[in-house]
């Protein structure tokens, strides 16, 4: 039995630690540490709730916007106050470029390195590579001049021996699959997606006044101003301007990150069978119109039973600590996050260690559980409830996706599934945002500028006492704000996060998150280099920020890979 160690193992900051045991190469137990805490819960109780969101959105600087949507939710939920239409497109879209961004990001800059050999890239024929991208898509860059363009600037990078985003991967590893000019235009794309990522968040900029950590949301709605006759509002201008960036940015999606998941997928339809974990999904749905009803829509499947898409119930929702570096007075029992409590109590051993006492506590993330059933939340909770409920455009990109595979929807239960869900929603939101920024220009048109409803908005108009909670299905999954107000200031607040739902540790009853579950019965082919793990880890797209709510400032090394 070999026992491995992977910390850290995100991209993005790392803050997550993966141990398993492998015997006779495969993967047979696994636990996942978060080794950070933040408690911005408690920094929150006292303050006003209608500025919870500024300090929300700061719990992390990938997400964005997603703790300020949540957040302003959750105090219009416990206040009763109603958002305008326009409000809710400005958020909307919002929201709909955030998904767009940060699923094209993690396929190229989080993921990709775990399939894509950017070192036999330098290997390829790069009018073989042209000839290859010409018969996957129209984009137009895609000449033999460009490949080989690319391939220098390449070469040119590894010669100097400082590798930067490229160093800390297992190059050469045999489960690398990829024939060179894949990986020659797979990096290709790589490198575009850096410019592209950088012009599409503009339209952040546009509609929050700056990203990340947008500030024009206001409890009841929105502070972006709508004036047809002003420039220092959205107008005529705006429009076109943001009606440019979603046409690139649905190009950029159609012609490249589509046709790259097409093309890398078949020669790893392995991993169709590898990574499903639980088997259980939840997603709060997403995109709300002038009525309330979710264009993305809410509901649980569990057991892989897609005959039947149950409700989404806020107080079936709770959280243990049983395995976490937190106390409750009765760690056997979850709580409600109206009754949660973030008491920070560190019982771990003392660093440098080798291993976690993965028997006691052993992250700082709790359990979340919903009926006290473990779910999987995400990109592929979103497209497995809307596939099982007959969404029209999951549906029909779904099977699309799936038929070009040719694979059956059980493929979607696997780390290959979260990769092709989390490109199929792009495509979805990206064609969207253009009829969300339609409706505007119609509303606006028709006399409807307003953004804001003041109603209870002062505090002296507040009941005494009042509870409420917001979601958001966010990039990565189910995030949920729960706020207890009293006397005017917040006497509670609560964040359960995607990354919490999926990272969590094991619950009083022994049984692992997601992503534990997840590893268990992957291979291993080499236990000094675990590619493996990586894989399906990344394709969670975690975000330990959020989920941790600091770093660990011992001085300890987390950069090897150690096996016993």
């Amino acid at each position: 039995m070999a026992k491995i160690v992977v910390d850290p193992i995100t991209r993005i900051e790392g803050h997550l630690r993966i141990e398993v045991e492998v015997n006779d190469g495969v993967i047979t137990d696994a636990w996942s540490s978060t080794t950070m805490w933040r408690g911005i819960e408690n920094i929150l109780k006292g303050r006003d709730p209608r500025g919870a969101w500024l300090m929300t959105q700061r719990i992390c600087g990938v997400c964005t916007t997603v703790h300020a949507l949540a957040s302003v939710r959750a105090v219009e939920d416990a206040l009763g106050i109603e958002v305008p239409p326009n409000a809710q497109l400005l958020r909307n879209m919002i929201a709909g470029i955030q998904f767009v961004q940060d699923h094209v990001i993690h396929f190229y800059h989080l993921h990709a390195l775990d399939w894509v050999d950017i070192v036999n890239a330098l290997e390829a024929d790069p009018e073989a590579t042209s000839k290859l991208a010409q018969s996957v898509s129209d984009w137009p860059l895609s000449s033999t001049v460009y490949f080989k363009g690319v391939q220098d600037r390449l070469k040119a990078f590894v010669g100097t021996g400082q590798l930067g985003p490229f160093a800390n991967a297992y190059w050469g590893h045999s489960a690398y699959q990829l024939p060179p000019e894949a990986n020659l235009m797979a990096t290709a794309h790589y490198l575009e997606a850096l410019d592209w990522q950088r012009e599409f968040i503009k339209a952040h900029a546009i509609l929050g006044a700056k990203n990340p950590h947008l500030q024009t949301y206001l409890v009841g709605g929105m502070a972006t101003p709508i004036d047809p006759n002003s420039q220092a509002a959205i107008n005529a201008d705006t429009i076109a301007t943001l009606k440019g960036y979603f046409a690139n940015a649905k190009k950029f999606v159609e012609q490249v990150y589509l046709p790259d998941v097409l093309a890398v997928a078949p020669f790893y339809l392995d991993w169709a069978g590898y990574g499903e974990g639980i088997g259980n999904f939840m997603t709060y749905g997403e995109f709300p119109n002038a009525n309330g009803e979710l264009w993305l829509p809410a509901g649980i499947v569990l057991n892989r039973d897609l005959s039947k898409v149950l409700p989404v119930e806020q107080d079936k929702v709770s959280e243990y600590v049983t395995h976490s570096w937190f106390s409750y007075e009765d760690e056997s029992a979850g709580l409600h996050p109206w009754a949660g409590e973030t008491n920070a109590n560190y019982t771990g051993p003392k660093p440098p260690y080798d291993f976690l006492e993965t028997d006691n506590k052993y992250s700082w993330l709790k359990a979340p559980r919903y009926d006290d059933q473990v779910m999987e939340v995400g990109p592929l909770a979103r497209m497995i409830v809307g596939y099982a409920m007959g969404h029209e455009g999951i549906t029909s990109t779904v099977d699309l996706v799936l038929d070009k595979l040719g694979v059956g929807p059980e493929a979607l239960y696997s780390t290959l599934g979260r990769i092709a869900s989390r490109c199929i929603e792009t495509v979805l939101i990206a064609d969207q945002l253009d009829g969300w920024i339609n409706q505007l220009a119609e509303n606006i048109a028709a006399g409807d500028i307003k953004i804001h409803n003041g109603t209870m908005w002062k505090p002296e108009t507040w009941p005494a006492e009042a509870q409420g909670y917001g979601w958001h299905d966010a990039p990565r999954g189910a995030l949920g704000h729960w706020i207890h107000i009293k006397d005017q200031k917040i006497e509670n607040y609560q964040c359960v996060v995607p990354s919490t739902w999926n990272g969590g540790p094991r619950d009083a009853k022994g049984r692992p998150g997601p992503y534990e579950a997840a590893l268990i019965g992957t291979p291993v082919a080499d236990p000094e280099k675990p590619l493996e793990v990586l894989r399906t880890i990344h394709s969670f797209d975690p975000c330990m920020a959020c989920a941790a709510h600091i770093v660990d400032a011992t001085g300890r090394e987390i950069t090897q890979v150690k096996v016993l």
